[in-house]
């Protein structure tokens, strides 16, 4: 502590107030946020100076081209420690693991995939590759590498049985293919949403000390196919959308061609996380590293589901090992699905509250249509009763309005289920929320109920009726 504490008076002019150590990740790293007498920073110890360095080297660089990275403020001589700016507590995945669906977690994924083309490409113009640790480029040793790690840290601890010359064979294809796509970029190495801060809602790059020259794909397959964060495959797509809007500025190259590319680098990808899943929770004993291994191996099972006919005998050991027991997908009991809340209500008691705390959805105005409410034959009674129905129903305004609802809900329910969202709210209002708004709720859920398969409540409620209608 004491190195930190002189490092800190050295930069701030000030003995530190009070010090604590930060939760500790997969790395050697230790971090401590450090606080003064008004303002905080963050002292990083590292036992590997070359990484130490490279991390510097890489922030200083970053922070030149006005990309969003810690400020490194000073370090050791020897540079086994050093001062960064704090950035807070809070990470990307932090947001999106407390609601994906939400629109702070929407900007942000947004943000950081238009922001991945300057860091390939604008900082990789001016940068000294020989400074990157441990090896300054993407290469031959680092793919084998690297599937090796997934074969005997992860494959061989699963017991499955399998031909090693030929598993190396295909090794050896799958590394010709990727570095066909080998650039004169910067590839980050661990480009995922837990090494992305928030701060001022705007995102920050941390974590960046592997980086090295390398191709594209391989950041983009670590984003949007991080295990954990298991982003579905519509929200894969318009975030995928972002980033080749901004490649555009460096490179043009058609959508196809890039997916034609990319799934290379998925399933690179994805054997490779599962073989660190396996050091560190197989052999390393981190049992929160095993969390993550149903969700690489579903990202796993979804990528076969194209085959890779250039890996032909890989193909047929990852088919086995997803069908292995241990790794089928189980279904949990308290599995929440999408529930649909429908309201009828009065105009004059105001809009119903959104009870699933998302701010609400759609309202739908009855008022235009023709009201049974006028004449005093129906005055006693709702949409639910038949005289109601029929009066609707032979006037004829409430069915093409009830058409365009449909298609809109059938478009937006589609679209939560892709997203696996799992709240969903429409609201119909006329003048007493007695015959229209409840005539349209009643055939609104009638009509989702036969489409999908979903969860639904609907509230008449200015006639106190609620009904559940849970499958």
């Amino acid at each position: 502590m004491n190195r930190i504490e002189q490092l800190y008076q050295n930069y701030a002019h000030e003995w530190p107030q009070k010090m604590e150590q930060l939760p500790i990740s997969g790395s050697n790293r230790r971090y401590y946020r450090v606080f003064g007498a008004n303002s905080t920073c963050i002292a990083v110890e590292g036992t590997c100076v070359a990484e130490n360095k490279a991390f510097i080297y890489l922030a200083q660089q970053f922070s030149r081209q006005g990309l969003p990275v810690p400020q490194v403020y000073n370090h050791t001589d020897d540079y086994s420690c050093y001062l960064q700016e704090d950035l807070g507590n809070q990470s990307l995945f932090d947001v999106v693991s407390k609601d994906v669906q939400s629109d702070e977690a929407n900007a942000l994924l947004h943000a950081t995939m238009r922001l991945l083309p300057d860091i390939q490409y604008f900082v990789a113009e001016n940068l000294d590759f020989s400074m990157c640790h441990p090896q300054p480029e993407f290469d031959h040793r680092m793919v084998m590498f690297d599937l090796n790690y997934f074969k005997y840290c992860f494959l061989k601890a699963t017991g499955l049985e399998f031909d090693e010359i030929r598993l190396e064979t295909d090794f050896s294809t799958m590394s010709d293919m990727l570095m066909l796509q080998m650039s004169d970029t910067f590839l980050y190495r661990d480009f995922q949403a837990r090494n992305v801060m928030v701060k001022d809602k705007q995102p920050y790059l941390i974590d960046f000390q592997g980086g090295r020259k390398g191709p594209i794909y391989y950041d983009v397959a670590s984003f949007l196919w991080q295990a954990k964060a298991n982003y579905s495959p519509v929200l894969r797509q318009e975030l995928l959308d972002s980033y080749l809007t901004s490649l555009q500025k460096y490179q043009s190259i058609s959508k196809e061609v890039f997916l034609s590319n990319l799934r290379h680098f998925v399933l690179f990808r994805t054997l490779q996380v599962l073989g660190a899943y396996g050091f560190r929770g197989y052999f390393e004993k981190k049992q929160h590293f095993l969390q993550s291994v149903p969700f690489a191996i579903a990202n796993l099972r979804e990528l076969l589901q194209e085959p890779f006919a250039e890996y032909p005998y890989l193909m047929q050991v990852l088919l086995e090992l997803t069908a292995l027991p241990k790794f089928q997908p189980t279904k949990p009991q308290n599995t929440e699905r999408l529930l649909i809340h429908i309201f009828s209500f009065s105009y004059k008691n105001g809009i119903p509250d959104d009870e699933s705390g998302n701010g609400g959805g759609y309202v739908f105005d009855c008022r235009s249509t023709h009201n049974p409410g006028r004449y005093e034959s129906y005055k006693q009674l709702t949409g639910l009763d038949e005289p109601v129905i029929q009066f609707l129903e032979k006037d004829g305004e409430i069915l093409p309005f009830l058409e365009q609802v449909y298609a809109l809900a059938d478009i937006h329910v589609t679209r939560y289920l892709e997203r696996g969202f799992t709240n969903l709210m429409f609201s119909f209002g006329c003048t007493g929320g007695q015959h229209r708004s409840v005539y349209s709720a009643e055939h609104l859920a009638a009509h989702l109920s036969e489409k999908f398969d979903i969860d639904i409540i609907v509230e008449h409620r200015e006639q106190g009726i609620r009904k559940e209608k849970l499958k």
